[in-house]
């Protein structure tokens, strides 16, 4: 029976700590120049709408080091532009390939794909979640601490698809999570209704309020991609939620900062704080190649 991975709740808390544990040995393997063949003889299409660097490469790696082929498939050169449909696209490509990682706009059009499509679709990103991004967050978080059960993570910013997600895999993993979002620009109701531990699952408009006891102060861009016609004025909006040194300076001094990147520097944060050595931005991005590894290995085992 074929699996999707289209949001993070499609796993359960035990198959993300096996990620996690996979995870781990393929960054430990990976040093030592040490192949794995779970995807031999498999072909893997990536289909893109949006740009990407760090999603495309770390999945086309992943692929290949797994024994895969990935193909690149760039939207605009595909026939649905032109009218195809979504369904006839994914069972013509049924016969083709072996599984799909697909980054996209709307989220339904991703669940479409995926019921009409014969091996695993993964979501790579959509305007409303992030998923691959998040497991590969809590990952850091857990290679950094050991743990990330009760540890307080804070998000500022735009609750956007990041901070869907961070929700989300916060509900799962017993993660006390703060979202300092000015209204209007909070995480969707579709998603906080989602949160089974209310209690986890705190959200205001100060962006002051939740810094002194977070263990964890994550940010993304105030201007995502589709966004850019009202660039001026998230600008003004979100100005008060920079993650900036008076922002910080009630902060642990053991925090850890995340942002998923590509970071606008002097925008959502300062160069002193994302080159700080509190930032762990870098770390991210490479978990990004080991987690969708096991990610890959979970859906093909």
């Amino acid at each position: 029976m074929k699996r999707d991975f289209l949001t993070v709740t499609d796993l359960t808390k035990e198959e993300i700590y096996r990620i996690f544990n996979l995870a781990k040995q393929y960054k430990a393997a990976r040093k030592k120049g040490q192949p794995s063949g779970i995807l031999t003889n498999r072909a893997i299409g990536l289909l893109f709408n949006k740009p990407s660097t760090r999603t495309r490469v770390s999945f086309e790696v992943a692929v290949a080091e797994l024994g895969g082929r990935p193909l690149y498939l760039s939207g605009s050169a595909t026939q649905l532009p032109r009218g195809e449909t979504v369904k006839d696209t994914a069972s013509v490509l049924s016969r083709y390939l072996d599984g799909m990682v697909i980054r996209t706009y709307k989220q339904e059009s991703v669940e479409e794909f995926a019921a009409n499509f014969s091996g695993p679709v993964i979501n790579a990103l959509t305007d409303l979640l992030h998923p691959c991004q998040i497991i590969s967050d809590y990952f850091t978080i857990y290679e950094k601490r050991g743990s990330v059960e009760g540890l307080n993570v804070t998000y500022v910013g735009d609750g956007n698809n990041i901070c869907n997600s961070l929700i989300l895999g916060a509900d799962l993993l017993g993660v006390n999570i703060r979202v300092s979002s000015p209204e209007g620009y909070r995480p969707q109701e579709k998603i906080t209704r989602l949160v089974r531990n209310r209690n986890l699952l705190t959200i205001d408009s100060d962006p002051f309020r939740f810094i002194p006891d977070a263990d964890v102060i994550y940010t993304d861009t105030w201007i995502s991609m589709g966004d850019e016609k009202d660039s001026e004025n998230r600008k003004k909006i979100f100005r008060d939620y920079q993650v900036n040194s008076k922002l910080l300076s009630n902060a642990k001094k053991d925090f850890m900062f995340m942002h998923c990147l590509p970071a606008h520097r002097g925008w959502e944060v300062t160069d002193e704080v994302i080159d700080s050595a509190n930032s762990v931005v870098l770390d991210q991005a490479e978990n990004r190649l080991h987690c969708q590894k096991a990610l890959l290995r979970l859906l093909y085992s």
